[in-house]
């Protein structure tokens, strides 16, 4: 007889709380990030142009209501720690780009009802 056992699974670890969050997580995360001129969050307002995930990475490509938004470099920065601060995530690569330019079109329709915009 040997002396040794055959691993058992941890309980704690299923193949869904090793995987990171899918795009619509982290969409769902983002919105708790608001334009602070605006008060509506990225999502809603459009701002969020892609979501890719990989290997516990997550890239985002973004953009601004206007390229010289003077709330550009927080909002960038909190739509990244926010990404960063969910399980199975160990790095958020938030880029800006201006193109296309953003217009109001993009918006939701929650956004534009919180907005008053018909």
């Amino acid at each position: 007889m040997s002396d040794e056992t055959t691993p058992q699974a941890d309980p704690t670890t299923t193949p869904e709380a090793t995987q990171g969050p899918d795009q619509e997580d982290i969409l769902t995360a983002l919105k708790a990030v608001k334009d602070p001129e605006i008060g509506v969050n990225i999502v809603d307002l459009g701002l969020i142009y892609a979501v890719q995930t990989r290997e516990g990475e997550v890239d985002v490509e973004m953009t601004l209501t206007t390229p010289a938004c003077p709330a550009g470099p927080q909002i960038l920065g909190e739509a990244t720690q926010v990404i960063e601060s969910l399980q199975g995530v160990s790095k958020a690569n938030v880029k800006l780009v201006m193109s296309p330019p953003w217009s109001p079109d993009r918006m939701s329709e929650d956004a534009r009802d919180e907005l008053g915009m018909f």
